[in-house]
C-alpha cells in the first residue's frame, strides 16, 4: 500500500508538471501571437499550478510589465494628444490587472482635474464677457493651484488682474469713467492753483497736494476736444509732477523726483519660475532692459524675484515671457557602413627550411620507495662530436615538412551601426563604436619603488557632433569623425607595451533640411601586399623558379560610409509681434503705457464754455450758472478773440 502511495503521488506530480509545462508554452505562444493579456492568464496558471519554478514567475514577471508599461506609454500619448477618453480606458486597464499601480492612479486623477478644470475655465470665460472679473480670478486661481501649467489660465487671469487693477489680491484704485469726458482748456502763464482747481471743479474730483508741490509756478495748456485726464496728465508731465489715484475720483499730486517716487510710488514682489532660460543670465536681462530696482535669482530652482513698481514688473514679466522659451533639439539618425573588401591567393611549393638532428629524449622512470611513490627523470643528452659521428639517417629531420599550397580567398565584409542620439540645440554629441584598449605605464619613483598606471585609448570609430537649428528648419552641424585601428604592438626595453595606430578622420559643417539625408564617404584604406618563400637559387630561375617558390598576393580594401539625417523634434518657438515688441516707458520712468492724448468718450454738448483763467469757479458742464456766464463775448489772456466754444460730454 506504500508504494502504491508514492506512485500515485508521483504520476499526479507528473501530471501537473505536464499542465503547468503546456499553459507556460500557451502562454508564451499568446504572447507572441499579440493576444498579451491571455497569454498572461495561461502563465498565472502555470505559476498557480507549480509556484516554485523559478522560470514561469520570472516570465510572468517579465510579461506583465512590458504589458503594463505599454498600456501606460498609450495612455500616455492619448493624453497628450487630446484623448482623454482612451487615455483613461488605458489607465483603467493598468489599475484592472495592477490595482496599485501609482502611475494610473496619479494619472487618472490628473484626467479627472482636467475635466474640471475644463469646467471651470468655461465659467470664468462666460462670467469674463459678463464683467464679472472678481469671479473669474477666483476660479482662474482654482484653476491654477490645481494645474499650475494651464496656460490659457493663467493668461486670462492676468487679463482679469489687468481690469479689475488687483495684483495677488492687492487693490489698486482705478479712476472713475467720469475723468475721460471731453474738455477744453485754455490757460496761459496761469499759476498752478488755479488751473488744478479749475480741473478739480470741472471733473468732479478731489485732489491732494504734497507739501512740496510749488503751487505758485506758472502753467500753460491749451487743449481742446481731450479727454480731462489726459489733459491732467500732460499738464503734470510738463510741470514735472506726478500724480498717485487714492480712489476713484480722488488724486495725490507730487513732484517727479527719485526720494517723492520711492515715498508715493507701489511697490509689488512676483517670482518667475523659468522653464527654460537660465535664471543667471535672465537676472542680466532684468537689470539692463527694465531698470529694476531689487531682483534676486535662485540658481537651484531656477527662479527669480523682482521687486519694483508694477509698470516695472509688467515690463519684466514680457522680457522673461519672451527669453523663456524652450531650446531646439533635433534627432540625429546616423547610419555607419564598413565596407571590407580581401583578396588572398597562396599559390606554390613550401619546401623545408631547417635540418635538424634528433637527441635522445628525457626518460621517466617510476620507483616505491618505503611505500612512498618517487618519480625520477633522466634529462635528455645534449648534442656532442661523439653523437654526430654515429648519425645515422634516422636521425635527421627537415622542418617543416614540404607542403603546396594552393588557396584563394574573396571575402566582403560590411560592418553597420545606425545609432540615434537626441541632442539640444549647440551641445556636443558623441558616438564611439570600438574598443578601449589598454595602455600600462611603468614609473620609478628616486627610492626604487616601481609602480604602474594604466590608460585607456579609444580605438575605433569615433564621431562628434554638434547641431545648430535655425528658424527656417535648417540643422546646421559639424561633424568630426576619426577611424583608428591597431596596427601594432610596440614593447619598450623596459617592457612596457604600447600600440601603432592607424587613423583616418575627416570633419566639415553640414546644412541640412529637416529630414534630408547627406552621405560622408571617401575614407578609404587600401593595402596591396606581395611575399615570395622561395628555395635559394633554385627559385629565381626563370621559369623552374615556380617550382621552388611560394607566391602570396594579398589585396584589402576597407571603406567608411557615414549617412546622417537630422530630424527637428521641437525648434525655436518665434513670440508674436505682440509680445516681442512693446512700449517700455521713457529713460527716466518705466511704464507700461506712452504719454499719449486718448481718445474722448461720447460727443461734446452745446453750451460748454472753455476753462479760462479768468472762469476759476466755473462749474459742471450743463448747468444753469454755466449758461448764464456763457452769454456775451470771450476775450483769450492776451485780449485776442476766443475760439469758438466746445461742449462738454457727459459720459
Amino acid at each position: 500500500m506504500k508504494n502504491k502511495t508514492i506512485l500515485i503521488a508521483l504520476i499526479a506530480l507528473s501530471a501537473a508538471g505536464c499542465a503547468s509545462d503546456q499553459a507556460y508554452r500557451d502562454g508564451r505562444r499568446l504572447i507572441a501571437e499579440g493576444r498579451t493579456e491571455e497569454g498572461i492568464k495561461s502563465l498565472e496558471q502555470a505559476v498557480r499550478e507549480a509556484p516554485d519554478d523559478a522560470r514561469y514567475r520570472t516570465a510572468l514577471a517579465h510579461s506583465r510589465e512590458s504589458h503594463l508599461n505599454r498600456l501606460l506609454a498609450e495612455g500616455d500619448a492619448a493624453l497628450k494628444a487630446g484623448r482623454p477618453q482612451e487615455a483613461e480606458a488605458r489607465y483603467r486597464d493598468v489599475l484592472r490587472m495592477h490595482p496599485q499601480n501609482p502611475r494610473a492612479a496619479a494619472s487618472l486623477s490628473a484626467i479627472e482635474i482636467r475635466r474640471q478644470n475644463a469646467v471651470l475655465f468655461a465659467e470664468s470665460e462666460a462670467a469674463m464677457a459678463k464683467g464679472e472679473h472678481e469671479t473669474a480670478q477666483t476660479k482662474l486661481r482654482a484653476i491654477l493651484a490645481r494645474q499650475p501649467d494651464h496656460a490659457e489660465a493663467a493668461r486670462l487671469l492676468k487679463l482679469a488682474e489687468d481690469k479689475t487693477g488687483r495684483v495677488r489680491g492687492v487693490e489698486f484704485p482705478q479712476l472713475s469713467a467720469a475723468l475721460r469726458r471731453t474738455v477744453t482748456l485754455e490757460f496761459r502763464d496761469a499759476p498752478l492753483k488755479s488751473v488744478m482747481d479749475a480741473i478739480s471743479r470741472q471733473g468732479g474730483f478731489n485732489i491732494v497736494f504734497d507739501k512740496d508741490v510749488r503751487l505758485d509756478q506758472r502753467a500753460t495748456i491749451f487743449a481742446r476736444d481731450t479727454a480731462l485726464v489726459d489733459a491732467l496728465d500732460m499738464l503734470l508731465a510738463t510741470s514735472q509732477l506726478s500724480r498717485k489715484v487714492l480712489n476713484a475720483n480722488t488724486l495725490l499730486v507730487y513732484p517727479n523726483q527719485p526720494a517723492k517716487r520711492k515715498d508715493y510710488e507701489d511697490v509689488v514682489v512676483k517670482s518667475f519660475f523659468l522653464a527654460n532660460a537660465n535664471a543667471k543670465q535672465a537676472v542680466n536681462m532684468i537689470k539692463t532692459m527694465a531698470k529694476v530696482r531689487d531682483v534676486y535669482f535662485d540658481e537651484a530652482l531656477n527662479m527669480i524675484m523682482v521687486r519694483d513698481t508694477p509698470e516695472a514688473v509688467r515690463l519684466a514679466e514680457k522680457l522673461v515671457r519672451v527669453a523663456d522659451r524652450s531650446e531646439p533639439e533635433v534627432m540625429l539618425e546616423v547610419e555607419i557602413m564598413e565596407v571590407k573588401r580581401s583578396r588572398l591567393m597562396e599559390l606554390g611549393p613550401q619546401w623545408p627550411t631547417q635540418l635538424s638532428v634528433l637527441t635522445p629524449e628525457a626518460a621517466t622512470t617510476t620507483s616505491t620507495t618505503g611505500g612512498v611513490l618517487v618519480t625520477t627523470t633522466t634529462p635528455a643528452s645534449r648534442l656532442t662530436l661523439e653523437s654526430l659521428r654515429s648519425l645515422s639517417r634516422a636521425d635527421i629531420g627537415v622542418f617543416p615538412n614540404p607542403t603546396l599550397n594552393l588557396r584563394a580567398e574573396d571575402g566582403d565584409v560590411n560592418l553597420l551601426a545606425n545609432p540615434r542620439i537626441r541632442v539640444k540645440n549647440r551641445e556636443k554629441a558623441k558616438i564611439h563604436i570600438g574598443d578601449k584598449v589598454p595602455v600600462i605605464t611603468s614609473n620609478v619613483t628616486s627610492t626604487g619603488v616601481t609602480s604602474e598606471s594604466v590608460s585607456f585609448l579609444d580605438v575605433g570609430l569615433k564621431l562628434d557632433v554638434e547641431p545648430q537649428v535655425h528658424l527656417e528648419g535648417d540643422v546646421a552641424i559639424k561633424v568630426g569623425m576619426e577611424v583608428s585601428n591597431i596596427v601594432r604592438e610596440i614593447r619598450s626595453a623596459t617592457g612596457t607595451l604600447t600600440y601603432q595606430l592607424g587613423s583616418r578622420n575627416a570633419s566639415t559643417v553640414l546644412r541640412l533640411r529637416d529630414g534630408e539625408t547627406q552621405m560622408l564617404a571617401g575614407l578609404i584604406s587600401d593595402e596591396d601586399r606581395n611575399g615570395v618563400s622561395k628555395f635559394p637559387g633554385l627559385g629565381d630561375l626563370p621559369l623552374l623558379g615556380r617550382l621552388f617558390s611560394s607566391h602570396r598576393d594579398e589585396k584589402n580594401k576597407t571603406e567608411i560610409v557615414l549617412l546622417i539625417t537630422p530630424h527637428i523634434i521641437r525648434n525655436i518657438e518665434r513670440p508674436d509681434l505682440g509680445e516681442a515688441e512693446f512700449f517700455a516707458g521713457t529713460e527716466s520712468n518705466t511704464s507700461t503705457q506712452p504719454l499719449r492724448l486718448g481718445p474722448a468718450t461720447g460727443v461734446s454738448s452745446p453750451g460748454q464754455a472753455p476753462l479760462r483763467p479768468d472762469a476759476p469757479h466755473q462749474a459742471p458742464a450743463g448747468s444753469a450758472n454755466e449758461r448764464d456766464a456763457e452769454a456775451g463775448p470771450e476775450t483769450m489772456p492776451d485780449n485776442k478773440p476766443a475760439p469758438a466754444r466746445q461742449p462738454v460730454v457727459e459720459p
